[in-house]
């Protein structure tokens, strides 16, 4: 599933965009109290060559774009953006221009931690400020800008508009790319999550004041596995008339999906969203346009269904059908014709009377890209007299390789324009269909077919297009490969087909384009599922040659359908959960050894007791039945007056992205991944000890007390670390200490051992001598140094569980600790610091189980309370902690704090 996920995708079809002079950041000087305030951002005017020189002196007379970089993103990233919109100012004689800003955040891992997004915010509002100050005085000066968000930069962006003191006039178009709007990708810390309510529920509550703000989000698609599209679409806003989230795969003229970061220089991409900047030019203004609807409209021409026509606001609606063109009708239901070096225009008019009793729609195409129109549609009766038409051009669709126009309108006439051809070549082919005999239906697998169920087509008719209905097809969990082969009766030359997978409720379709005779694989996947109102099914699209024969199946074998189906998907959506089943795992394993403890005195060995306790039944079926009774309103209310949060599997099925069986297997994931783990760490325990014991003479195991003037000593300078720099910080050097103690004695228990079994082996075969000469004190010598070992490896079997769990705190800790030394230059404490007070509470309580031994916990009244306590936490863990993750230390630590009372009461 991960390889799947990571390398089994299309390939790179976007190009890579180069700059024709040397690229320049210019620093924009921001006012003493801003530069004070964020000591670590900076605003950067883009340029090159010429422009650049021109520009230094801040007399800008173009239209202001900012772009902000996402995690870890550099400001640079804006040159592909600004260098193509420069050459495209260079083709309009500068008439229009764009100054392109940058942030730089510092390269600042916002993704992983969330205490930095409102201080980005509040210093982009800065920049908008400072930008528009710029143009002061100026003739045709800015009153807003376009921004252009990367990633988080999109978030970011979002997010201004929950300023108290923001003026949404001052942006009116945002375009997000690979912007994860939904949900943070992994909820680490607090503050990314309440970060991501605050600005989703601000721009459902005020959606109203938000329809001046047009908003585009574009998703990388399948190659971009580090963000997936389901969640860059924007949240409750696709009926929104001023919103519109689009896949790059969906982009006409890109028709590429593209990863986390050749979303920013994607060239066919970045040539869609400078085309649509510069039709959203007012010319009046020689700003952005303040009409929604025109802004919208631009968007859709560039980003949604592109007619081959250059964008025009108000298209002329009647065309005059004048000129010296030769007039021919075709009565015939089938008709192609191949231009080359035609001397004179045609005009080839096809009358609709003779058809509409046999035929529902018509279907044109032509293989010449230009812009020019080429179909319209007239009312005359007389086809010698269609002097006047409809240009239908408008209705026309661009595909790769052609573009097609569908339609059966209430006319009489059909007119196809083929104009002089100086030296070009191309085609234009029209046919009269039925829908229904165009249109197969293709049951596809489902979850329980096992991949033993296949499903075959064959398109034997001369017909130019097929549309393929995929039935049940509108879930997330269902992935299938959907088979085309082409067979040709002859071996002349064809026209590439064009396969496009259509799904009608989102704008994510997939075109590939294939080779006549082919045989080509189309992966069948969805971003989003269909919502619940939505009756429409999704479709595959086959542009065709003709006499060309079509098989088409979604046959598959067990192997290479089940595993993917299941497996690609469950990885693809929800991978990042599975720590939270890891840490359960473990949790149950811990709490099944303190119940052997109490039950036989010894503890049992982490990987056997995981295969014994770590069970799916145990916390599965009550979060099942937690969920189903929150259907009611009845259960909704008693919980809500109980002030329990939301459970995180009610709130992914009301987002569609929850599907049977995912926690069962995710469950089994992380038990594997527990077990493995486990018999890993425990390996290299082992060789590292043997390792040290063969250089390095252990010392003898020694008995101290749990709580110590050293100890407190530690715990409170571990503390004021905690407090004054960065909890993360305190975790990692406590667990390196309990490590280090773990480690040391291992090492001893592993000499010892080993002395104790050459001690046993010698005295089972002793001599008369000797054991006429053993006395009663060198028994009880023995016996005790055995009671002490068994005693010892009892205790480092429980610490190498703790070790367990406190590893994957340490590593959900982790990115405030790297954000924290990433920016130690310019402060020296963390704050906000998402688990600042988490530290401290483990550093006492590590403190005291470093030196901690069974025999404190088999006496302790409050061991049977231990024991049980994991199983709770577990459930409550899977229930509360799959879209917090940073809920999980907070189990783990409560559990441990049960444990130190147990040694101490």
């Amino acid at each position: 599933g991960v390889r799947d996920v990571l390398f089994l995708y299309e390939e790179n079809r976007c190009s890579m965009t180069y700059m024709y002079e040397y690229p320049e950041y210019l620093k924009i000087k921001l006012p003493k109290k801003t530069a004070r305030r964020y000591p670590a951002y900076e605003l950067y005017l883009y340029g090159e060559g010429n422009y650049a020189e021109e520009n230094k002196n801040l007399l800008l007379k173009g239209i202001p774009v900012l772009f902000l970089p996402g995690n870890a993103g550099s400001y640079k990233q804006v040159r592909s953006l600004g260098s193509i919109a420069l050459r495209k100012a260079e083709d309009v004689d500068f008439k229009y221009h764009f100054n392109f800003f940058s942030v730089n955040f510092n390269e600042e891992l916002v993704a992983l931690y969330g205490g930095s997004l409102q201080r980005q915010t509040k210093f982009v509002h800065e920049c908008v400020k400072v930008i528009l100050k710029l143009y002061r005085g100026r003739e045709f000066a800015p009153t807003s800008v376009a921004i252009v968000g990367h990633s988080m930069g999109g978030l970011v962006a979002r997010a201004l508009l929950t300023l108290k003191n923001f003026k949404p006039e001052l942006i009116n178009l945002l375009i997000t790319q690979a912007t994860p709007h939904v949900a943070p990708v992994m909820p680490l810390d607090k503050y990314l999550t309440d970060f991501y309510t605050a600005v989703n529920n601000h721009w459902i509550l005020k959606a109203q004041d938000l329809r001046n703000l047009t908003t585009l989000s574009v998703a990388g698609g399948f190659r971009d596995y580090q963000v997936r599209s389901g969640l860059a679409f924007l949240p409750r806003l696709s009926q929104h008339d001023s919103a519109l989230s689009v896949v790059s795969s969906a982009v006409p003229r890109a028709w590429a999906s593209t990863d986390h970061l050749s979303i920013v220089w994607c060239k066919e991409l970045i040539l869609a969203t400078i085309r649509a900047f510069f039709d959203l030019i007012d010319e009046n203004t020689r700003q952005i346009t303040e009409d929604p609807k025109k802004r919208m409209s631009v968007l859709n021409h560039h980003f949604v269904r592109h007619p081959a026509k250059l964008f025009e606001e108000n298209p002329e609606v009647f065309t005059e059908l004048t000129g010296t063109f030769t007039r021919i009708t075709v009565k015939a239901s089938k008709w192609t014709y191949s231009v080359y070096n035609d001397s004179d225009g045609k005009y080839f008019t096809f009358p609709l009377a003779s058809h509409r009793k046999s035929y529902s729609h018509v279907y044109c195409e032509n293989s010449m890209l230009d812009t020019s129109s080429w179909i319209y549609g007239c009312m005359n009766s007389n086809s010698s007299m269609c002097l006047e038409a409809t240009d239908l051009s408008w209705r026309a669709e661009l595909l790769p390789t052609t573009k097609v126009s569908i339609d059966y309108p209430s006319l009489s006439h059909i007119v196809i324009e083929v104009p002089l051809a100086a030296g070009n070549k191309y085609t234009l082919a029209c046919e009269f269909f039925n829908e229904d005999s165009r249109t197969v239906q293709l049951p596809v697998t489902h979850l329980f077919s096992l991949g033993l169920s296949s499903s075959k087509i064959l398109l034997n008719s001369t017909g130019l297009l097929y549309n393929v209905q995929l039935q049940h097809f509108n879930q997330i969990y269902q992935a299938f490969k959907i088979y085309i082969e082409s067979h040709c009766q002859s071996l002349k030359e064809r026209k590439p087909s064009v396969y496009r997978l259509h799904i009608p409720w989102s704008h994510e379709d997939s075109i590939i384009v294939a080779k006549v005779p082919s045989f080509t694989e189309i992966s069948a996947k969805l971003h989003i599922a269909q919502p619940q109102n939505d009756s429409r099914v999704p479709e595959l699209n086959i542009y065709s040659s003709s006499d060309c024969q079509y098989e088409v199946s979604n046959t598959n074998l067990f192997y290479s359908y089940y595993p993917y189906i299941l497996v690609f998907q469950i990885v693809r959506f929800h991978a990042g959960t599975l720590p939270v089943y890891i840490v359960s795992n473990i949790l149950l394993t811990y709490g099944g050894q303190l119940s052997t403890l109490i039950s036989t005195g010894q503890c049992s060995d982490f990987s056997l007791e995981l295969v014994r306790t770590a069970k799916p039944y145990k916390v599965e079926p009550l979060i099942s039945i937690v969920v189903f009774l929150q259907g009611f309103n009845w259960f909704r209310e008693i919980w809500e007056s109980l002030s329990l949060p939301e459970v995180d599997a009610a709130v992914l099925t009301s987002r569609d992205a929850w599907f049977p069986l995912v926690s069962l297997i995710l469950f089994l994931f992380g038990t594997g991944i527990a077990y493995w783990s486990g018999v890993f760490f425990s390996t290299c325990l082992k060789l590292f000890s043997s390792l040290w014991s063969a250089l390095i003479r252990p010392t003898v195991l020694q008995k101290d007390k749990l709580i110590t003037p050293r100890r407190l000593c530690g715990v409170v300078s571990l503390a004021l670390v905690s407090w004054t720099t960065c909890g993360a910080f305190a975790v990692i050097i406590i667990y390196l200490q309990y490590f280090l103690c773990v480690y040391l004695t291992f090492a001893v228990c592993f000499q010892d051992s080993d002395c104790s079994k050459e001690t046993s082996r010698n005295s089972s075969t002793p001599t008369v001598k000797n054991q006429s000469s053993m006395d009663s004190t060198s028994k009880a010598t023995q016996s005790l140094s055995n009671s002490t070992i068994a005693e010892a490896v009892n205790s480092l079997k429980l610490h190498v569980t703790i070790l367990n769990l406190f590893t994957w705190i340490v590593l959900l800790n982790l990115p405030s600790l790297i954000y924290w030394l990433k920016n130690l230059r310019y402060n020296v404490r963390l704050d906000p610091d998402p688990c600042r007070s988490t530290a401290i509470i483990l550093v006492c309580i590590l403190e005291i189980l470093m030196n901690s031994s069974t025999s404190e916990v088999k006496s302790s009244k409050l061991l049977k309370i231990a024991a049980k306590v994991p199983l709770p936490l577990s459930v409550a863990m899977l229930a509360f902690g799959r879209m917090h993750l940073y809920k999980v230390p907070h189990f783990v630590t409560f559990s441990l704090l049960l444990h130190v009372l147990c040694c101490i009461v």
